[in-house]
C-alpha cells in the first residue's frame, strides 16, 4: 500500500527540477531560505493544489502559479 505523502516515481527519461531550485531558476526568489518561506506560507500552487513541499519534483506540463505569476514546466 502507498502512503498518501509518497510521490509517484518519473520515468527514467523524464527530466525533473525540485520546487525550491525551480523558483530560483526562474528568479522568483534568490535563496533557498526565500524559497523555503515562499513555499511553506502557501503562496505556491502545483496544478491548482497549493504546495508547501519545497522538494516537490517538478515534471513537463505542470503548472505551477506563485501569487499571480503564471509558470508551465517545459522539458529541456
Amino acid at each position: 500500500m502507498t502512503e498518501p505523502d509518497s510521490e509517484p516515481e518519473s520515468k527514467p527519461n523524464e527530466s525533473t527540477i525540485c520546487l525550491d531550485d525551480y523558483l530560483k531558476a526562474c528568479g522568483i526568489v534568490e535563496t533557498g531560505g526565500q524559497a523555503k518561506v515562499v513555499i511553506q506560507s502557501g503562496r505556491v500552487r502545483l496544478n491548482g493544489v497549493v504546495e508547501t513541499r519545497r522538494r516537490k519534483k517538478l515534471v513537463a506540463g505542470d503548472v505551477l502559479h506563485v501569487d499571480n505569476m503564471r509558470f508551465v514546466i517545459e522539458e529541456d
